[in-house]
């Protein structure tokens, strides 16, 4: 039987940090997907969910066992469907535990088969962040440390136009 993991996240847009998480996730699992997960009530994201896909199939390209998929139900529910064995999650900071464990506790609530794996961050992906990445950008930094070099470009304009537009109103 194929050991099947589950990274989710939002990945808007992906950093350096969660290719870590992914890469070291792929060498453990026979398949990784890599969920995109989106509240079709919530509204602005800085990239739409097909665009979060396309960069994490362009940044995961090299590792056969990683697919990508998109989800807005319940996390618990996609396992069942998948077959998915594990979910994998990156910590940053004793903060991230304490919202990663009682979430890991609800989805072992809402299905008995789902187990939770934390993946500690390497010591230079420890501040980053999604959010800390679209600041940076919006404001004109630089962000090439914090993302892959092939998505740099993409990410730093739109963040940028999207902070100089709001400026400009």
């Amino acid at each position: 039987m194929k050991k099947i993991a589950v990274c989710p996240g939002s990945f808007d847009p992906v950093t350096l940090g969660h290719l870590d998480i992914i890469n070291r996730a792929s060498k453990l699992f026979d398949k990784v997907i890599v969920l995109v997960s989106f509240n079709p009530n919530k509204s602005g994201a800085a990239f739409t969910v097909k665009e979060r896909m396309e960069m994490i199939i362009e940044t995961t390209g090299h590792l056969d066992n990683v697919v990508v998929d998109c989800y807005s139900g319940l996390l618990a529910d996609y396992l069942k469907h998948t077959g998915a064995v594990a979910i994998v999650k990156g910590l940053r900071a004793v903060s991230d535990f304490e919202y990663e464990f009682q979430m890991a506790l609800a989805n072992k609530k809402l299905y008995d088969g789902a187990e939770t794996m934390f993946l500690t961050t390497t010591g230079e992906n420890m501040f980053l962040s999604s959010s800390v990445v679209r600041e940076i950008a919006s404001f004109g930094g630089d962000i090439t440390d914090f993302v892959p070099a092939s998505i740099k470009d993409r990410i730093f304009d739109r963040l940028f136009d999207q902070q100089k537009s709001k400026t400009e109103e």
